[in-house]
């Protein structure tokens, strides 16, 4: 394996056995942790859904490391166990109000929905997602998966308003590729720059919120209990200053990218 490659932009750090290929999603120089992960793949529902634009303000709590069952350990390097973050956008063309969107992960999950059965499964029994509206509640799997009305004894038909793609999950693999060759504009994805450009910005943010809940400093965690508001034409947190830290690094000689905001 070509380390030094594999790192890219990341710092230069000695070789880091079972990194690769799937553990390097929970270190915060390679990878977003949870949220980062499966959160564009569930939550792109709500934003294609709602018309979702650019997160307000974040908080969230977050689930600490315990190195025996009587010390907690702190791993500032990798994201924490579990979390809750809870995110604000503003109004939409689609909303009557503000939308507030809860991420749970690493075994947090909501309130069971009171209709649902007692032996019914919430989501797919691992992973889910589930809309709260003004007329009622809709429950999915994975990737938006087998949407339904609840409670589930509800059989009225909700007519199809978005296209699927081709070989559903599995899809999106090769309409990407056809994207690429087609060239930029020139064939419809199902998520375009439009919506994935404010998606993945609103997850960095909530990660910012879990990594300030998390952040210790002097033995104290000055960023819980915290709401950050984000500013998004600067691209910063603007009441909690330390966190601005992980909006952007520094890349190593040879990786510098040259951009303007």
């Amino acid at each position: 394996m070509a380390w030094d490659l594999w790192l890219g932009t990341a710092p230069k750090k000695d070789f880091v056995d079972k990194l690769v290929p799937f553990n390097w999603r929970g270190w915060w120089d390679y990878g977003t942790g949870a949220l980062g992960d499966m959160g564009c793949h569930l939550l792109e529902v709500p934003f294609s859904v709602l018309g979702l634009t650019y997160v307000q303000d974040v908080q969230a709590s977050v689930g600490s490391v315990y190195v025996d069952e009587f010390k907690r350990g702190y791993f500032p390097e990798s994201a924490p166990p579990s979390s809750h973050a809870t995110m604000t956008f503003p109004k939409t063309a689609k909303t009557a109000g503000p939308v507030t969107l809860h991420w749970m992960d690493g075994g947090i999950q909501p309130a069971r929905p009171e209709e649902l059965g007692a032996n019914e499964i919430f989501g797919d029994g691992g992973n889910g997602i589930l809309m709260v509206g003004t007329k009622g509640k809709i429950l999915a799997d994975t990737y938006g998966d087998k949407a339904r009305l609840l409670p589930t004894s509800r059989k009225e038909q909700v007519a199809q308003k978005y296209a699927r793609v081709p070989g559903q999950s599995g899809g999106h693999y090769a309409q990407w590729v056809d994207a690429c060759i087609a060239g930029y504009g020139k064939k419809e994805v199902s998520a375009p720059f439009e919506i994935s450009g404010p998606l993945t910005e609103a997850l960095l943010m909530a990660n910012l919120a879990i990594r300030g809940a998390d952040l210790r400093i002097d033995g104290k965690y000055p960023g819980r209990n915290l709401k950050l508001l984000w500013d998004n034409d600067n691209m910063k947190v603007t009441n909690f200053d330390i966190v601005n830290q992980f909006v952007k690094r520094e890349y190593p000689q040879g990786w510098e990218v040259k951009y303007t905001l």
